[in-house]
């Protein structure tokens, strides 16, 4: 073998190794960023799950939509969704007149519902908060809609039993509470909503008519 031929082998063979090792941190870089990537977008989804109570998301369907705004007629005042999902009860809502809002946990759906509110032209009358539901005082809106599990009622219902004033609404959807009697029913099945007014599931007593005192004639 020449020994200008010798040389030339050893060229190549460092150049292939080196081609390998460039293909080798593409791929390993690859893998990382799409790890990472499935990371940021599963940690929202997943994190709630690991929670004590988990309220998983499943969207409304439409008769729990218009069964919801069926038990909102004749309301007016401020509106709130618990565990908004993706928003579409808090839009249906706001384009009935009501100011509403969405409290959810999962920042992408938060975002996404910000995004719809805006392309249905009603973002001026809602609002959507990243919040854990415990950590939210509800005390000043008058419309309470939940879409629950039957773990978490009981806890819920004490909480805005707590919080809530007498004239306040709460529609429950899937899921009734435990111990109210519901004031109106309407759907079936997993379409199912029920309406209670807090005013007769507490037992709070209307105000009695102001006498006026008699003078003497």
């Amino acid at each position: 073998m020449s020994p200008a031929l010798a040389q030339e082998i050893p060229r190549e063979e460092g150049e292939g190794g080196s081609r390998r090792s460039s293909w080798g941190l593409l791929v390993t870089a690859g893998v990382g960023g799409t790890l990472v990537a499935l990371y940021a977008v599963a940690t929202p989804f997943v994190t709630p799950a690991l929670r004590k109570v988990c309220l998983p998301f499943v969207p409304a369907t439409a008769a729990q939509i218009q069964n919801v705004l069926k038990m909102l007629e004749n309301r007016s005042g401020s509106l709130v969704d618990i565990g908004s999902g993706d928003g579409r009860i808090v839009i249906a809502a706001a384009k009935k007149g009501f100011q509403a809002v969405g409290y959810e946990l999962n920042p992408w759906l938060v975002w996404y519902s910000r995004y719809r509110a805006w392309r249905d032209g009603v973002h001026q009358n809602t609002k959507f908060y990243i919040s854990d539901l415990w950590k939210v005082s509800f005390s000043h809106y008058r419309n309470v809609v939940v879409f629950g599990v039957p773990q978490m009622m009981p806890q819920l219902e004490k909480k805005l039993e707590e919080e809530l004033e007498c004239n306040t609404r709460i529609i429950a959807c899937r899921f009734p509470f435990p111990c109210w009697i519901p004031d109106h029913t309407t759907g079936e099945g997993i379409d199912t909503v029920w309406a209670y007014d807090l005013k007769h599931s507490r037992g709070c007593e209307t105000k009695s008519l102001e006498i006026t005192p008699e003078t003497e004639t």
